[in-house]
């Protein structure tokens, strides 16, 4: 049986250690040239270090996970540094692409593992050179041994804010300012249900508790007004605190983001159906609490499929890796269907804790100002957009997000609007008055990530 596994995080290695205890070899592929994922993301030999240093917290985690990788590579058709840039669930063919030479992969099952970005929402200046995101700051302290600059302000909500911003004050680097835009009611509120959280929950806590103890600036419930600067670089951030007083605050770069979304877009174009998760405020792709998906031979787990973070996507990892066995008609053991499925329905709780506690702020992308930049890659502004909505072409408005992407160009640039997808959705459905999942989504298409035009194509390939 040809099995692919696309992915190499926290879902991607269990999923492929349950497949080699099985007696399968997997076909597993990732972009990057080691396993890990972004969580756990291993620096280049060079520029190794404790792993204490670097995963704080987590080291123990990471530790085990590295461990695990490395033992399977050689169990597994390991293809790192590997871009899988479409799929076609009709022939069971992953298309896939390796330092500029492209391949095929047929598969009878495939598990996809795909992971998670950055969600963002746009700010007046957020294209200025020193402007990242948080998983882009923490990338750079992680996998680079550097920060994204010298006095940082980080901004947005979620649990990676006071992560990144702990680790980077950690480092020794000067955080200027922690700036979330979650009131500090919202989350007490949902403190009953983090306390599921556990050990998790209490790392947290520590986060803030430590920041706030070394005094770094910490306001909540707060509304971002504008990045300034200019060619050079950022040199500030003007904001509004809960009490409606202006504030700035100078530094020379920012990092930002409002939690993940999933890196879904195979799943897309596997024919997977989708769903707005309204307490995630995301686009989901529909599997089972197992990771079958409606598309037969097509399994699903990780933040791909819906964000849980890694703990959850280890758990998903190995749980649709026994679905996808169970389905090919081999027997696994049921205590440990057993006990996956109850460690993540208990997971699930908590994570449902975490989405209420941390909301999308769907009123910042909706009022982004007209003049802003919404979708940088075409350098559409928001204003844009609306007049796209209200307007459209002959045949009326713009009723959803694929008719205004052909009207406006929003989503039509590298990133396929990954980046400015979620906010474009607000500023649309707020213009037309109706509620952002009746907007829709952007429908995913091939290649998934830029790749060369010249790349050389298999003879035997016909042009998909």
């Amino acid at each position: 049986m040809r099995i692919a596994v696309v992915g190499a995080g926290p879902a991607g290695v269990r999923a492929v250690e349950v497949l080699a205890a099985a007696g399968h070899r997997p076909i597993w592929i990732d972009e990057a040239p080691e396993g890990g994922g972004r969580v756990y993301q291993r620096p280049p030999a060079p520029l190794r270090r404790d792993a204490r240093a670097l995963y704080g917290f987590e080291a123990k985690r990471a530790t085990a996970l590295h461990a695990a990788f490395d033992a399977l590579k050689a169990r597994a058709d390991w293809r790192p540094e590997t871009l899988a840039w479409h799929i076609r669930p009709g022939a069971k063919r992953l298309h896939t692409l390796h330092r500029g030479a492209q391949d095929v992969v047929e598969y009878d099952a495939a598990l996809l593992c795909t992971g998670a970005m950055d969600r963002v929402v746009p700010v007046p200046g957020w294209t200025l050179p020193g402007v990242t995101t948080l998983g882009g700051a923490q990338i750079a302290l992680k996998a680079q041994g550097c920060g994204i600059g010298r006095r940082v302000v980080f901004l947005g909500s979620g649990p990676l804010l006071w992560l990144v911003a702990y680790q980077y004050a950690k480092a020794e680097a000067e955080v200027a300012a922690v700036l979330d835009t979650t009131p500090f009611a919202t989350k007490a509120a949902a403190a009953p249900g983090l306390l599921r959280g556990g050990a998790t929950f209490a790392k947290g806590l520590y986060y803030i508790g430590w920041l706030r103890a070394r005094r770094v600036r910490v306001a909540e419930g707060v509304t971002p007004l504008a990045i300034e600067g200019g060619a050079e670089g950022v040199t500030g951030l003007r904001w509004r605190d809960a009490g409606g007083r202006e504030h700035a605050v100078a530094c020379d770069a920012v990092g930002l983001g409002w939690g993940l979304r999933p890196e879904a877009q195979l799943a897309d174009l596997a024919g997977i159906p989708f769903r707005f998760d309204a307490l995630q405020h995301n686009w989901v792709p529909v599997r089972d609490a197992a990771g079958r998906t409606p598309v037969a031979g097509h399994y699903l787990a990780g933040d791909g499929a819906g964000i849980g973070g890694a703990e959850v996507a280890e758990l998903a990892g190995a749980r649709a890796a026994l679905a996808l066995l169970q389905d090919a008609g081999q027997a696994v053991e049921a205590a440990t269907v057993a006990r996956l499925d109850a460690a993540l329905a208990r997971q699930q709780r908590f994570r449902a804790a975490l989405d209420r506690a941390f909301p999308f702020p769907a009123h910042l992308a909706a009022g982004l100002p007209d003049d802003a930049i919404l979708c940088r890659c075409e350098g559409l502004r928001a204003g844009d957009l609306r007049a796209a909505a209200r307007a459209g072409n002959a045949a009326g408005p713009a009723p959803e997000m694929n008719r205004a992407k052909a009207f406006s160009r929003t989503g039509m640039g590298r990133c396929q609007g990954r980046v400015c997808g979620a906010a474009a959705a607000e500023i649309l459905a707020a213009e037309l008055g109706q509620p952002v999942e009746a907007i829709g989504r952007l429908r995913g298409q091939p290649p998934v990530k830029p790749m060369p035009i010249a790349a050389p194509r298999p003879a035997s390939e016909p042009v998909p």
